[in-house]
């Protein structure tokens, strides 16, 4: 989750995938995935949940990219380090809500709730970017909130509850901050991707801290051997080493392959929710699901294939 997609570059058109990348990718998904799971056995506050996320997840990148450290980074501007402090604060808060998102709908709900995120900034696209709304722009958005309204149980045939509501809005809430991180990251120019997440994720531990002050979040956490034992699993493994498998793969595949297997992630999530934790979709749910995943899969799969093609030369 929050994953930054790698920006195209000269020559991404003639990578090739090759097997070790392809697992990296693919192994990198498959633990995005099961996050919920794991928040689910955690009896802990979601914005300490996040705060340790955040915190733990930004120091194993830090300490991962001193590892293997091949040159000097290039100097970030003050207004670019203003941005990274501001959208890893948000995505702090996109954390909180997320968690807290799993706590009070199931977690495929609360998934497909999260990935409403590409509708939303498809949405915004003209007034932000200055972009045309196409009419398979449109359509795919327009799928998606029809699935989101089957998802949600808003007809009252076999979806979610009502008692699901807070889950939902929650989910949706995390999902107009994350795309909302993914536009400011386009001002974001000088900080490569992999360093660009390591302050982000330092940023969203650090936003959590006052926030925990002021709520008295801190006070009474208790924890248990189990619980810090899955706190540790989520902090290094969803967050550090995610991260590190996820951009450590990106010079092996083509950038098609990537917007197409990203996909791995919430499909994962719905299987995984529904073997572990007993969360079957209904008929309802399941073609919801469809419509949401499948809008997003053909929006991002459009937009990559577009920026491959090679410009028209001007007469």
């Amino acid at each position: 989750m929050n994953k930054e997609k790698p920006r195209i570059g000269a020559g991404a058109e003639r990578k090739t995938n090759d097997r070790r990348s392809l697992a990296m990718f693919i192994a990198s998904m498959l633990i995005f995935g099961t996050i919920g799971i794991f928040r689910r056995s955690i009896p802990l506050p979601s914005a300490f949940l996040a705060f340790f996320r955040g915190i733990s997840g930004g120091l194993f990148l830090l300490l991962f990219s001193r590892l293997r450290r091949r040159g000097a980074s290039r100097r970030i501007p003050r207004r670019e380090l203003l941005l990274l402090a501001v959208t890893g604060a948000m995505i702090g808060f996109n954390w909180m809500l997320l968690f807290e998102a799993y706590n009070h709908t199931s977690v495929a709900v609360a998934t497909l709730c999260y990935y409403m995120q590409p509708t939303i900034v498809i949405l915004l696209s003209p007034a932000v970017f200055r972009e045309r709304l196409t009419g398979r722009k449109l359509a795919c958005a327009l799928i998606s909130i029809v699935g989101m309204v089957l998802v949600s149980g808003a007809l009252g045939s076999g979806g979610a509850p009502n008692r699901d509501l807070p889950g939902i809005l929650m989910g949706l809430g995390a999902a107009a901050l994350y795309a909302a991180v993914v536009i400011m990251n386009k001002k974001i120019r000088e900080a490569d991707a992999s360093r660009r997440t390591m302050m982000q994720l330092l940023s969203a531990g650090a936003v959590m801290v006052p926030y925990l002050l002021l709520t008295g979040g801190f006070s009474g956490i208790a924890f248990t051997t189990s619980s810090l034992l899955l706190l540790l699993v989520v902090g290094i493994l969803h967050t550090g080493v995610a991260y590190a498998l996820y951009f450590g793969s990106m010079e092996g595949l083509a950038v098609q392959s990537i917007a197409v297997l990203s996909y791995i992630d919430p499909v994962s999530a719905l299987l995984f929710s529904a073997i572990w934790l007993k969360e079957p979709l209904s008929l309802t749910d399941l073609i919801g699901a469809c419509l949401i995943i499948g809008a997003a899969l053909i929006s991002e799969t459009e937009r990559g294939s577009r920026r491959l093609l090679p410009r028209k030369k001007r007469r």
